[in-house]
């Protein structure tokens, strides 16, 4: 297994500043308007004309809620009308037979996810209309080594409906909960009994899931260091096989619903810090493993395996072991991946039915990699997913040297060294114990763009 995690309060202080998750490089702040379906267009052609194309990863992102849960920044619509997912549904069949359209039929389908907003917010023969259209449109593996996850909310299901999507062909499930604590639910405006939440988790498991996670989220108002803990005592009891422990990132410029948060009652800086302490050495004692990146897993899980083959990866969804797929995102504000192309829809209803209404793709921006882009993206890829780098082996890929070539971040990289972060030598990079929690500032001096100042945009905090 890999290094086991050091928690280094002062460290982690010294190093406390905002930086991104990469869940790609360059980072979605880098797409520029100028990226035209026609761009998106020629990289399918050239991914449909490699000698062996890859396979493919669909993402949906169905953006619509019922309430609102005030610590929210995704792109989502608020709203009891449950027509309008109707109506919604029927520009998305429209992409996807365009999308469709312009991938080779036999490129297979391994994995497929649901995400939002909510998507069990759709009734249960709109899932299954847009499954069919699925099906109908794309290659999609049927067997037991499919990837086909849902996020859902245990509010809005019952264990039956958990049987249904089972049924559907689902076969991964993240269940919602970010805490069990009644007064923190109710700061952040999100009842949810755990009584509810551990009935849809069995669920889910009667249901067939091959892999089941939890999200939490550390940082929230009126959550104390005590409360977390038996937050977690919860949540270990159930025995999820993944977990992810997110840092919640309080910017009201960005997100209005986090205006209706009291201030006054987020935890201070230094209690944030023993929670998140506290979480790991818990989640470690009950056995998880630290993936990186507010994730942890169980040591039989899929994503700990790949880890300890070297065959980890990391993209729009966080980490996966579906690296080497094409990814199609369908729906308001998704984003997808095509040979070294990105690409992102339009991030509004309105615009996305306007688009499709005239027959072309909702493409509202994107970016065509530079070959330093390339060399850079595998590089970060390697730190977040295997926390080392062999170098020999990195520069007989890329045909450089690497001193050469990354001198200016080797010299950035020396303060860390410094304190333990990491180790350097000619054969590799090897993030310490220390270091796995800042892997995001590890991974920064190589993010050529914070260095010129084209990433404008703020960043979370790294912890």
């Amino acid at each position: 297994m890999l290094e086991a995690i050091e928690f280094n309060a002062d460290l982690i202080k010294r190093y406390d500043q905002t930086g991104p998750r990469y869940t790609s490089y360059p980072t979605a702040v880098s797409f520029t308007d100028d990226f035209t379906e026609q761009d998106y267009q020629q990289a399918i052609r050239h991914s449909n004309e490699d000698p062996i194309p890859a396979p493919l990863s669909l993402y949906f992102h169905i953006p619509f809620c019922n309430t609102v849960c005030f610590y929210c920044g995704c792109n989502k619509i608020v709203t009891k009308n449950y027509s309008r997912a109707t109506e919604y549904l029927t520009w998305l069949y429209k992409e996807i037979a365009l999308q469709a359209a312009l991938f080779d039929p036999d490129r297979v389908v391994e994995q497929l996810h649901w995400g939002g907003g909510t998507p069990t917010f759709l009734q249960r023969d709109e899932m299954q209309d847009l499954m069919a259209e699925t099906r109908s449109h794309f290659n999609c593996q049927e067997d037991d080594s499919r990837d086909f996850s849902i996020e859902i909310d245990p509010r809005s299901v019952s264990p039956d409906d958990v049987h249904f999507l089972g049924d559907l062909g689902f076969n991964r499930y993240s269940l919602g909960v970010q805490d069990v604590d009644i007064e923190v639910q109710q700061a952040v405006n999100r009842i949810q009994p755990v009584d509810e939440t551990r009935a849809i988790l069995n669920a889910c498991r009667d249901a067939g899931g091959r892999s089941i996670n939890i999200d939490l989220i550390y940082g929230l108002p009126l959550q104390t260091t005590e409360r977390f803990a038996k937050t977690l005592d919860t949540v270990i009891e159930m025995a999820p096989d993944r977990l992810s422990v997110f840092n919640y990132a309080h910017m009201p410029h960005r997100f209005k619903p986090q205006r209706r948060i009291n201030v006054e009652d987020l935890p201070p800086a230094e209690e944030k810090l023993e929670i998140l302490q506290m979480a790991i050495e818990k989640l470690s004692a009950a056995g998880y493993v630290y993936i990186g990146m507010d994730h942890f897993a169980l040591p039989d899980d899929e994503l700990v395996q790949a880890q300890a083959r070297g065959e980890l990866h990391r993209n729009f969804q966080g980490y996966s072991t579906h690296g080497n797929c094409d990814l199609i995102g369908l729906g308001v504000s998704s984003i997808g991946k095509v040979c070294d192309v990105y690409s992102q829809n339009v991030k509004d209803v309105e615009s996305y039915k306007q688009h499709l209404a005239n027959d072309k793709l909702p493409v509202l921006r994107g970016l065509r990699l530079t070959e330093d882009d390339i060399i850079r993206r595998s590089l970060i890829q390697h730190l977040t997913c295997d926390f080392a780098l062999d170098i020999p082996a990195f520069e007989k890929r890329n045909r450089l040297d690497f001193a050469d070539y990354f001198a200016w971040e080797l010299n950035a990289l020396a303060a860390m060294e410094k304190d333990d972060l990491l180790e350097i030598s000619p054969a590799s990079i090897k993030v310490k114990a220390k270091g796995r929690l800042l892997i995001r500032n590890i991974c920064m001096p190589f993010d050529i763009n914070l260095r010129t100042g084209k990433n404008t945009q703020s960043f979370s905090r790294v912890i």
